[in-house]
């Protein structure tokens, strides 16, 4: 029998995606590269542990959640977390940037300067900007006032964003209009820490990273992973967690964050066989926070 292995996600690199595996080996992604992978017959997917200890209970945990962890594992993954504000005393230098995924779809956030654009790599966003650096606590209050002020939200659903890459604009000014408009305000605000040094607008655009300009429209999505399964593609372009691969039902998408927890075998050929589900259609416009 072929060797499983435990894929631990995907990361962004200077190079482009890059699939990570448990006991650190690295697949680099590359366009036309085939991505291909059967799922081991009788298995079921399994928490993956947090913060470095596998899951005591070795609990199941649902094919179609984009989170591989028990609910147990994940407050402990999160228990010294930014994104879920309960690490406060980090030293380093943050980032405040403004993000752009479509027409009327723009966020703020924070990211370790230290990471420099992966933060943004990671989530999908087409293009952004930074705003400011300065310590954690202030990059926090300055990503509150624009919440506020602005009306911008910190979180976008990741199918939102997913649907807005079906539609974007034809150039790369027109892809950054909005945040440039929300940039100036931004500036313009009273009320910034005085620790926080503001940035100039310099959008960053990242289609061309993504491989959208050429890629076909995508027709679906894998919807879940099942025992028994393949899904099998040639990689056409990538945007955060998403791997767009030309399958043997077209263009599909495969979302990244479906894989942890499962065994995964070698496999060939442009064949899917795991439940797949159409787009989601873009919704008209951003409304309030989520």
């Amino acid at each position: 029998m072929a060797q499983a292995w435990r894929c631990a996600g995907l990361s962004w690199t200077a190079g482009g995606p890059v699939l990570i595996w448990d006991g650190g080996r690295r697949s680099a992604l590359t366009w036309g590269k085939t991505v291909a992978f059967g799922v081991a017959e009788g298995g079921a997917r399994t928490c993956v542990g947090a913060r470095g200890n596998t899951c005591p209970l070795a609990a199941r945990v649902s094919a179609r959640s984009t989170g591989p962890r028990c609910e147990e594992c994940a407050r402990l993954d999160r228990a010294h977390s930014v994104a879920a504000d309960t690490l406060a005393d980090d030293p380093r230098p943050y980032r405040v940037y403004l993000a752009w995924f479509g027409a009327g779809m723009t966020k703020v956030g924070i990211t370790a300067e230290r990471r420099g654009s992966a933060r943004l790599l990671e989530q999908g966003a087409v293009c952004f900007s930074w705003l400011g650096t300065g310590p954690l606590m202030a990059a926090r209050r300055t990503e509150e006032l624009l919440r506020a002020a602005l009306r911008v939200p910190d979180r976008i659903p990741y199918a939102a964003k997913r649907a807005a890459r079906a539609a974007l604009p034809a150039t790369g000014e027109e892809r950054a209009a909005e945040i440039a408009v929300l940039h100036a305000r931004a500036l313009e605000l009273t009320g910034w820490p005085e620790s926080l040094a503001p940035a100039p607008f310099r959008p960053v655009d990242h289609v061309e990273a993504f491989g959208l300009a050429e890629a076909p429209a995508p027709v679906g999505v894998v919807g879940e992973l099942a025992a028994g399964g393949a899904v099998s593609g040639e990689l056409v372009a990538a945007a955060g967690p998403d791997l767009h691969l030309a399958t043997d039902r077209g263009v599909l998408v495969l979302d990244t964050r479906l894989l942890p927890g499962w065994e995964l075998l070698p496999a060939g050929g442009r064949r899917v066989e795991v439940p797949v589900r159409a787009l989601k259609e873009r919704p008209a416009a951003q409304d309030g926070l989520f």
